[in-house]
């Protein structure tokens, strides 16, 4: 198979880069689930944006702050001063978020903000943002999007990425334009393109609570490992303080969304006491839930929502209110349990400021890769803006310096497929290659399945 671009992975990053590159270069995006089975659907609490220059300086040191001071100070700048842009690009596809009666933006603030500069559409701003995105690369007749295709491995020959080896099978689909294409028989194939941008998500597949949907394992880090791409702050891992408590190891931890303690909710121990300043850091509330939950010998501990006006907390939080009420809570009479979980990767695929690896021709965007904006740990709601302006960035490059890959053909000779075709110890083998070098906190390794 050949296409220009080939992208692994159909979350924000990925569909944003596909948008944004040339209307006259073939793509192909795909996803080892369905469309919709990515990280960036499940996102609740919103979009920061710069809202004018002077919340630059604020934002610049929120940023910061979080990431301990460990943040590239260039790339939390080109964030900051490109949120605009996505913002419009996003309102221009149809994205639409809360509104005053003056049509102005109804922006929210979450932990380790100083300031409201969040924009969000109810407590599912994900799924608003790249519902959109997705409509829109599924209408655009140079994008075929493949589900239920794996990425199994790049291939290169003097140093240039040359594709993917991807496996179909008998689940897999591919549409262009609104229709179906038809696909290879189910099995392996090459497919060769000029660029390959890895998209392939976090690592929470990996964690026993984990907001993460199951099937993302770091496969774009291990593909890296696997050819010496360079890496960055590989045990920079982001556990959110507040999920949803589950005694089901299998279940997918549902995450109680920072805004909701923007809005006014509090945390208690074991006696019902409030005991931290709920808007501090993730990090610095993780550790002090933690704490509280070994003095007390307890599992989780409570979160109130009762302190929201009735009417805000239905309009602005719907998802996790009919959640907690199927998990049999009233957020309107009880509290709710909750408990730390994996839920963000700072580090990953190491990059530059466009988003290009240590590989000519392979890029890495979203989640798998690392620019150093986040630092050691990321402000709330800084995901999906960090995924969309980079992965413009990387269109944006690709775009001023394409070249045909003319190695193509020398490096399909080194292809063997055979070594491939037990997927089942592939797959393993990856999970043991990233888990090898994620689990070196005791933080993080409790957490580990």
């Amino acid at each position: 198979m050949k296409t220009d671009i080939l992208i692994a992975g159909c979350g924000c990053s990925g569909l944003y880069a596909a948008l944004k590159l040339p209307s006259d270069k073939k793509i192909l995006v795909i996803t080892k689930s369905e469309a919709t089975a990515n990280d960036s659907f499940l996102a609740q609490g919103g979009m920061c944006v710069l809202k004018s220059d002077s919340d630059y300086d604020s934002y610049f040191e929120d940023t910061m702050k979080a990431g301990h001071y460990e943040n590239d100070a260039k790339s939390v700048e080109i964030m900051i001063k490109s949120s605009p842009m996505i913002l419009n690009d996003l309102l221009d596809i149809g994205a639409e978020f809360a509104r005053h009666e003056d049509g102005s933006f109804d922006y929210t603030r979450e932990g380790g903000h100083s300031h409201k500069r969040i924009v969000y559409h109810k407590d599912i701003t994900g799924k608003e943002i790249t519902s959109h995105l997705l409509a829109e690369a599924w209408r655009r007749p140079n994008i075929m999007l493949g589900e239920y295709i794996k990425l199994m491995d790049i291939f290169e020959t003097d140093g240039q990425c040359c594709g993917g080896i991807i496996k179909i099978s008998d689940k897999s689909k591919l549409t262009c334009n609104g229709q179906s294409v038809l696909l290879p028989e189910p099995g392996l194939q090459i497919v060769e393109a000029d660029y390959t941008l890895l998209a392939t998500g976090g690592v929470g597949g990996l964690y026993r609570h984990s907001t993460n949907f199951r099937h993302l394992t770091g496969d774009g880090i291990a593909i890296a490992i696997r050819h010496g791409v360079a890496l960055r702050d590989i045990n920079y891992v982001q556990i959110h303080p507040t999920t949803l408590y589950s005694e089901k190891p299998e279940d997918r931890s549902f995450l109680i969304s920072e805004s909701v303690r923007g809005e006014g909710a509090v945390l208690y121990d074991k006696t019902m006491q409030r005991f931290v300043d709920e808007l501090i850091p993730r990090d610095l509330l993780t550790q002090a839930i933690k704490n509280k939950m070994k003095e007390d010998g307890t599992e989780h501990v409570w979160e109130d929502m009762r302190t929201i006006e009735p009417n805000e907390l239905a309009t602005h939080f719907p998802n996790i209110v009919e959640k907690c009420k199927s998990a049999g809570y009233d957020v309107f009479k009880e509290c709710i349990p909750v408990v730390p979980a994996q839920h963000y990767f700072m580090g990953g695929i190491k990059v530059d400021y466009d988003s290009m690896t240590t590989m000519n021709r392979l890029y890495a965007i979203g989640e798998t890769a690392c620019n150093g904006v986040h630092g050691k740990n990321r402000l709330a709601s800084n995901s999906l803006l960090e995924s969309m302006v980079f992965a413009g960035r990387a269109a944006a490059a690709i775009t001023s310096g394409y070249e045909e890959n003319t190695f193509c053909q020398k490096a399909v000779k080194t292809v063997r497929l055979s070594k491939y075709e037990n997927y089942s110890a592939l797959g393993r083998q990856y999970r043991e290659m990233v888990k090898k070098l994620l689990f070196t906190d005791t933080l993080h390794s409790r957490h580990l399945i």
